[in-house]
């Protein structure tokens, strides 16, 4: 799972190592290149080239390429749930559980849509098509240090636990949840990362107002809401 590199936001020249720590070395390498270049950046030979040893050296840690980019992934995965543990950390207790509930949901998006826009790179990383490919049905918290996925199934939990979020509407809420977050920081990335700072400010807040709304589900009727299914399902 986590490396326990942690780069701190920071990209550092070459690097020395202590003996017997080059594997964490060329880690931490390989992360500072991805969130330089994306993971498109991360190679046996530049991080050998970054740490300073040999690529010789670095293979007898790393099989390959796709071995060294999974464990950045891992790095910039545990930036980023750190980024969004920040937040959540940042928020003054409220006597109301619901208000307080919501308002951690919000801090998480708040967490990942700045991570995204502050490090395009490890960002990219961390949902690379290049490199092993995790199993978001893993423990998220085995090793003591939760994800952002963990992170945001606990925040719909104690949704629930506080009686806004139905236990009936609670499967799969988590995947709405996410893709609401994670497309939208995707367009910030891409198309939209040119908008106005106010434009921006004012989309992050509608599209977390039209989450909150939705997991509440009293934006529909019955009626409406199995319409609305039947007409997506009849496109899939």
């Amino acid at each position: 799972m986590f490396t326990g590199v942690n780069i701190g936001y920071v990209n550092s020249p070459k690097r020395a190592y202590h003996h017997g720590d080059l594997r964490n070395a060329l880690v931490t390498a390989a992360a500072e290149l991805a969130a330089d270049g994306g993971p498109g950046s991360v190679s046996i030979r530049a991080a050998a080239r970054q740490v300073g040893v040999t690529p010789t050296a670095a293979y007898r840690h790393f099989a390959g390429q796709e071995e060294l980019l999974g464990a950045a992934k891992e790095c910039a995965l545990d930036e980023l749930a750190g980024a969004m543990q920040k937040e959540l950390a940042a928020r003054t207790q409220t006597d109301d559980p619901v208000q307080y509930a919501l308002g951690s949901l919000a801090a998480l998006g708040r967490g990942y849509i700045a991570f995204a826009r502050a490090q395009p790179g490890l960002f990219r990383t961390v949902f690379s098509f290049q490199g092993p490919v995790r199993d978001e049905a893993d423990d998220h918290e085995s090793d003591g240090r939760p994800d952002p996925f963990g992170l945001l199934l606990d925040s719909l939990d104690e949704l629930v636990a506080v009686g806004y979020l139905r236990v009936e509407r609670r499967p799969l809420a988590e995947i709405a949840a996410w893709s609401m977050v994670h497309g939208l920081a995707a367009l910030l990335d891409g198309p939209l990362r040119d908008m106005p700072q106010d434009v921006r400010e004012d989309a992050i807040v509608k599209a977390m107002l039209v989450l909150g709304h939705g997991l509440s589900g009293t934006g529909l009727t019955p009626e409406q809401e199995k319409l609305l299914a039947d007409e997506v399902r009849a496109g899939i």
